[in-house]
């Protein structure tokens, strides 16, 4: 079922209106083929009129749309061969981070990324996508592999921040952030890291110190999350 954000309230209620359209059509003697051609079409400008003129609210709000596509996703359409590698041979598993080898048209990459889930319990198993300092150290684990056999890497970030938990700051969250960014600084590889959503604070820049930055469309990246700054500035995470 598609989620839409308040903005793209009036494209739900023609979607609406032309999915019950499709639902009648053969079931009577009339032919709605042309009045849902004609809907379609008021959906299609609505769409391009709502995102040709975002607000920057509205940018944070689309790079965290549910819809959008997460590192399984990528996964699944953009590599081959795809071998997943858990853990950070210090304290565990973490699953906000995933990564491991993979072929990119062809040629061995290793692909690192923050994964937050497409639904409910994916997004719990996956922790929204906020790493603890375990998942950096895999990464770092991971780039450490890519260089002992020349292998480039790629990083997906898609995380609204650091997780901020006593146990993640008991175990060295900031160290951890730090030194996966200096890893990346300094990798023996080519390091390409894409802004796939949200690239928010150190949580992000741990992954995406890359020799070339990318980032996708309607994707924002930023050293703190809007509500973050609010609370800070205005003591109201509402701002």
């Amino acid at each position: 079922m598609r989620t839409y954000l308040d903005f793209e309230k009036p494209i739900a209620e023609l979607e609406g209106r032309i999915e019950d359209l499709r639902q009648t059509n053969g079931a009577v003697d009339v032919n709605v083929g042309e009045e849902i051609e004609k809907l379609q079409g008021k959906a299609d400008q609505l769409l391009l009129d709502a995102y040709g003129k975002l607000t920057r609210w509205q940018k944070a709000l689309v790079a965290r749309h549910a819809s959008r596509p997460h590192f399984s996703d990528y996964v699944a359409r953009l590599v081959e061969d795809f071998t997943p590698l858990s853990g950070d041979r210090a304290f565990g598993e973490d699953t906000a981070i995933l990564g491991g080898p993979a072929r990119f048209r062809g040629r061995s990459i290793v692909l690192i990324g923050h994964e937050k889930g497409s639904d409910t319990a994916a997004r719990v198993k996956h922790n929204f996508g906020m790493a603890r300092p375990e998942g950096y150290r895999k990464a770092m684990r991971l780039m450490d592999l890519a260089e002992r056999f020349n292998l480039p890497v790629v990083t997906l970030i898609d995380t609204p921040g650091a997780y901020p938990g006593r146990g993640a700051e008991e175990r060295g969250q900031a160290e951890a952030i730090a030194s996966c960014t200096e890893k990346c600084l300094g990798l023996g590889t080519p390091l390409v890291s894409v802004i796939a959503g949200e690239g928010g604070s150190g949580g992000a820049i741990a992954l995406a110190a890359g020799n070339r930055v990318l980032m996708l469309e309607h994707s924002v990246y930023s050293v703190i999350s809007p509500e973050g700054c609010a609370s800070i500035l205005w003591k109201d995470a509402a701002g």
